[in-house]
This record gives C-alpha cells, structure tokens and sequence, in this order.
C-alpha cells in the first residue's frame, strides 16, 4: 500500500519506543475482540453505549443539545430515546470500526449491500470524483465497503498519538487496493492533486471548521459554519460530486451503501447557495438513520455575531 508522505502514516522505529507499548496493547485488545461474530459484536457495542450514556459526560451534553436543536418538534421523551440510541450506535462504531480495519475483505463483504455503483462509471474517466459522505457512527464501515467497491483514496485527522495515527491511516486503506492513498485532512494541495489525476476521495462537509474555511448556512433551520470546500474543490479540480449514503441494517442484516446520481449544476457559482444545497443533502441523509448520525460533534459551535452559545458548555481547566 502506498500513504503519502504526512507525518505519521508511514512505520517508524520510533512506534515501537516503550512509552508506547500501553496503546499498542490497547490496539491488540482491540483487534483480538474483532475475532468474534457480527452479532456479538453488536451486542458488545451496545453495553459500551450504554455503559458510556450512563455517566453524565461533555459529548453527551452535547449530543443532547443538538438534538433539542434540530429536532424541536420531538416531545423530551422522543429526544431522550433518541440520544440513549445514538450513544448505543456510538458504542457499536467502536466495533464496527474494528470491523473496518481487521476483517479480511471476504468476510467484510458478506455484511454489505450496494445500491447505485452503476453512477461511478457514468463519470467521465479521467475525471475525479468528491464522494460526498457524512459523519454517520458507521462512517468506518461505508469507508471500507467503497474503497472495495472502487478506487477509493483515503482521509484522516491527526491525532496527538503517532501509534494512532500510524493504525487508523493504514486501516482506512485496508480495503483498497494497493494504489491506495491516504491523506491527512489538512493536505489540501495533495487531495486537489489528487482529484485532478482522476482519483476518488471521501469529503466530508458536515463538521464546524469555524468561518476561516466557511460561511454561516442554514442546517435544521438553524444558521451553522459550513465549509465552502466542496464548492471550490469540485470547481477548481473540475471533478464531479457524487453523494453516497451508509447506514447499519436492522438486527444483524449488514449495511447499506447507496450511491446517489452525481450533482447536477454544482457548483452553481454562490458560495451560500452552494453551501445550503450541500447542508440540505446533509439533512436528508441525517433522516434516514437520525440515532446513527454522530450528534456527538459542536455542530453550531460558532456563532453568528451577537447570537449566543448553543452548548453552554463548562470552561475546561487548564
């Protein structure tokens, strides 16, 4: 497998040093776990949830609170439903990104389901492809099931651990096949680089970067910081925009991937009509399977001038 060359998806000496030794044993654990069937993996991810939805925490105030933000039609025991299954989802993705990174490709296969791989070779060859994605809590296995799928170039954020960073880039490759890139997510150059040598790569729009990378567009109704990449990259690499879908299956049924048509007429040139087109395919995505949508990020952590704090948040201590 080729990795580009950023810091930390590439084996070094140093990994092995002894102060790493604790993670490296967490990772053993981890992937020896994955060795167990589907279904008791789920089950196994659903004690987590529970377990960690049990103990009041900073990211369960904060799934709690976009919730109640976009879905205010919901009476409080709706919401509360909804985040009590959103934290069991969270705790399945533990698994299913174990599964995503250890499984061999044959016994991975057998969990997934396609819909619409025929859009892929409607794209002129030669041509990139944005492969539009959102932050689902199965966003390891929709990952995987494409890269298996078709050329597929991965994507990762740094994390402070080079132990981390070293198995989480090398797992989201694991599916591909040996061409296989992945980039950090600031290497802007490299992903445009990329795109205009006709390489497919996962985007993800639906995160608060903070308005040095975006414009304030409405998502639920409700103005939030939303990146203008998508716009500007498709427009500058001239590659085409093709949204996917991935969401688990009921019981122990698999997952579904769904190809969607590529966009028509995008970008069309506004960069708030763009970014609102984009945040509204977010919300119909986020219907689905709205307990499996990962809530558990600040979505509307900034703020237009003078609108107050959604999250309301404790300062941390330094």
């Amino acid at each position: 497998m080729n990795f580009n060359q950023s810091k930390g998806t590439k084996f070094q000496i140093g990994l092995l040093h002894p102060k790493h030794w604790p993670i490296w044993l967490i990772f053993g654990l981890w992937r020896f776990i994955t060795i167990f069937p589907f279904s008791v993996l789920l089950a196994f991810g659903k004690a987590l949830g529970l377990l960690v939805h049990s103990i009041p925490n900073r990211r369960k105030h904060i799934a709690k609170r976009n919730i109640e933000i976009c879905f205010p039609e919901k009476t409080s025991a709706e919401q509360q439903k909804m985040l009590r299954d959103n934290f069991i989802n969270m705790g399945i993705a533990v698994m299913e990104t174990g599964i995503a990174w250890w499984w061999s490709k044959r016994r991975f296969a057998r969990l997934i389901n396609y819909d619409g791989l025929e859009y892929f070779d409607s794209i002129d060859p030669g041509q990139g492809i944005m492969l539009l994605g959102i932050h689902f809590t199965t966003l390891e296995i929709g990952g995987g099931a494409i890269a298996m799928a078709t050329q597929m170039d991965g994507m990762y954020r740094a994390h402070g651990n080079p132990v981390y960073d070293f198995i989480q880039a090398r797992g989201r490759v694991s599916k591909g096949e040996g061409n296989t890139v992945v980039y950090e997510r600031r290497d802007v150059r490299g992903t445009m680089k990329a795109l205009k040598k006709g390489r497919t790569l996962w985007y993800g729009p639906d995160q608060d970067y903070g308005l040095g990378q975006g414009l304030f567009a409405p998502f639920f109704g409700i103005k939030a910081a939303t990146v203008y990449g998508t716009a500007r990259f498709a427009k500058i690499s001239g590659a085409a925009v093709i949204p996917f879908s991935h969401v688990r299956l009921e019981g122990s049924k698999g997952y579904q991937i769904t190809i969607y048509p590529p966009l028509e007429k995008f970008p069309e040139g506004d960069d708030l009509v763009d970014a609102t087109r984009i945040n509204k395919l977010v919300e119909q995505f986020v219907l689905l399977k709205p307990d499996q949508y990962l809530w558990a990020h600040r979505r509307f952590k900034n703020r237009p001038e003078g609108e107050p704090d959604l999250y309301n948040l404790p300062v941390k201590v330094k």
